[in-house]
């Protein structure tokens, strides 16, 4: 095989690798957290692809030339190619080693386990959320930290876009899993224990959430919805579910103040 023929085979190698890779470059970057996710398995094809195109370029030229071979001939000693490769195949796995150490070890993507509510800054958005027999409840603004339930929603979570927000993973019954595929974030739901995550939404939408891990019957059926909202949409829904539910004790108690006094006048005796 001559060397244009051997080039032209690379190339297409080379262009069928791309048109491959072209799929996994598109993925959406809704979150830090599939940004840096994403991040590293494109610096990993960077590596894959040339380490590929030169095997199979290899391999197919020896294929070709000693085609007509009948016994093979033995291998000849080269210690210089055999130091090259040593060496080459080091400093591949030393790149690989780093660049997932350091993706692997940012809190935006591996989630971190504790039993005691966190409570830092007042820049980052603490929600719980709750998994159960089939579905989720999310409770908003600190409250779930604080021993209070003044705002919380089923089956769709709300969270605000370009705010770092800090996930609590916990379950009411028995084993789950939060997994939102768009947005980077997975994590196993226990009774009885916190599992936290940690991202930054960057794109406004509606991502669809899942339970990752087989629960029952109704496994199938435990979806829900993550909507990242702008910044001042999503405190203008915390200030209106706050609103209602102040609304709804103070017609509960002034409901029960009435009662009260309607019974109190009914058992009065009436003079004669």
């Amino acid at each position: 095989m001559t060397r244009r023929r051997a080039g032209l085979v690379a190339l297409f190698g080379a262009a069928l690798l791309a048109l491959a890779a072209e799929p996994v470059a598109a993925q959406p970057s809704a979150s830090t957290t599939v940004e840096q996710i994403w991040n590293l398995n494109m610096n990993l094809l960077y590596v894959a692809i040339p380490i590929t195109v030169l095997v199979e370029g290899i391999l197919i030229y020896t294929v070709w030339k000693f085609r007509k071979q009948e016994e093979p001939l033995p291998t000849m000693e080269n210690r210089r190619l055999e130091i090259t490769w040593t060496v080459a195949t080091a400093v591949i796995l030393l790149f690989v080693g780093i660049a997932s150490y350091q993706v692997l070890a940012s809190p935006f993507v591996t989630a971190e386990s504790t039993n005691q509510a966190d409570l830092q800054t007042e820049e980052v958005e603490h929600i719980e959320v709750e998994a159960y027999r089939y579905g989720w409840t999310f409770y908003y603004n600190g409250s779930s930290f604080d021993q209070s339930t003044a705002v919380s929603s089923t089956g769709t979570l709300r969270l605000p876009a370009n705010q770092e927000v800090n996930l609590r993973v916990t379950s009411t019954d028995w084993l789950h899993a939060f997994h939102v595929p768009s947005l980077g974030l997975k994590a196993d739901a226990f009774p009885g224990q916190y599992n936290q995550l940690r991202t930054v939404p960057t794109e406004t939408g509606t991502y669809q959430l899942y339970c990752a891990e087989y629960c029952g019957s109704g496994h199938s059926k435990m979806l829900g919805t993550v909507q990242v909202m702008p910044q001042d949409e999503y405190d203008q829904w915390i200030q209106d579910q706050q609103s209602s539910s102040s609304g709804n004790e103070t017609s509960s108690d002034n409901s029960t103040a009435d009662n009260s006094t309607s019974g109190t006048a009914t058992a009065t005796p009436t003079p004669a």
